[in-house]
């Protein structure tokens, strides 16, 4: 044990460093927020209430109930119901999430490949009942109307969402799959 090891264990070294920086803290200016008055805004890509996008051309939902989002949640918080529509095509029936079990992993929103389904900038929401929570697809439409529509919702799918078809792209140089099988080059 060196000298300077033994003078720090003495003088309990990190205790007084601790205490040093509590009192330093002790006689400033506390920083407080009143918060009705005084709002935090969430920064852009904040993982907040979900929602459903909307197709723009159709105004419906852009999901097509494939069930990716609800087979990768962690939490099982994301039922989808379906059902068979003309030319045996899937139309999503029902699509609920209870906001009280998600842990915002975002895990639904990489999963989508349609991009379906969104997480908003909006955090301040709270009731007495339960019910509240329990996100059915209107309630999940209007949230996109209300938090993401226009703008904000392009801005949201062009910097936040990944994997983009640019992601797979190939660099010059790199070996990429030609799709002819061994035998093919014999003929």
């Amino acid at each position: 044990m060196t000298v300077n090891e033994l003078i720090k264990k003495i003088f309990l070294w990190e205790i007084v460093k601790g205490l040093s920086l509590t009192l330093s803290r002790f006689f400033s200016k506390p920083i407080t927020r009143r918060y009705p008055k005084e709002k935090r805004y969430s920064m852009p890509g904040f993982r907040g209430l979900h929602a459903l996008v909307r197709n723009p051309v159709t105004g419906d939902a852009k999901c097509v109930g494939c069930g990716l989002c609800a087979a990768v949640c962690p939490s099982r918080c994301i039922n989808i119901y379906t059902v068979d529509g003309p030319d045996h095509e899937k139309i999503v029936e029902r699509y609920e999430i209870e906001v009280l079990r998600c842990v915002y992993c975002a895990f639904c929103v990489e999963a989508c490949p349609y991009g379906a389904v969104a997480l908003t900038e909006h955090f301040e929401y709270s009731n007495y009942s339960r019910d509240d929570f329990y996100m059915t697809k209107d309630k999940l439409l209007s949230n996109w109307d209300k938090f993401m529509a226009g703008e904000k919702g392009i801005e949201y799918f062009e910097r936040f969402w990944r994997p983009k078809s640019v992601d797979f792209e190939s660099y010059e140089g790199q070996a990429v799959f030609s799709g002819k099988k061994s035998g093919d080059d014999k003929q």
